[in-house]
């Protein structure tokens, strides 16, 4: 069993790095699985002849549960400005978020210096 699984996260690995440098055709065969996965649900909810309040009770439960409700609609980025109070990124002004850009490749360049460093260190 652990080998099953262990070839399917091998090929996972293989699949995202290769679709993530076409991203339109990752999101078209995403799509196709998702709506493909929620079509097979819904077919076998219907096939149990499960009332929709039940469906919809069973469904915020196993979301819940799991971490995937907030996780699916609420973005990450949305939680962490709130707790921080920070401005959403359509409410800032064009003057903050090319502040914001200009300290993010200043982190960068001096993430660089340190890592070249680090290098001539090593050799």
């Amino acid at each position: 069993m652990k080998s099953i699984i262990k070839f399917f996260d091998d090929l996972e690995d293989r699949v995202r790095a290769r679709l993530s440098r076409h991203p339109v055709i990752y999101a078209l065969i995403s799509g196709f699985g998702i709506v493909l996965f929620f079509r097979g649900v819904w077919m076998i909810a219907d096939e149990m002849k499960m009332p929709w309040e039940v469906s919809f009770i069973i469904s915020i439960l196993l979301m819940l549960i799991t971490g995937s409700f907030v996780f699916h609609f609420v973005s990450d980025q949305l939680i962490v400005t709130g707790l921080k109070r920070e401005k959403k990124i359509i409410e800032r002004t064009e003057e903050e978020v090319r502040e914001e850009t200009g300290t993010l490749k200043s982190m960068k360049a001096q993430l660089d210096r340190i890592e070249k460093r680090l290098k001539e260190l090593k050799q």
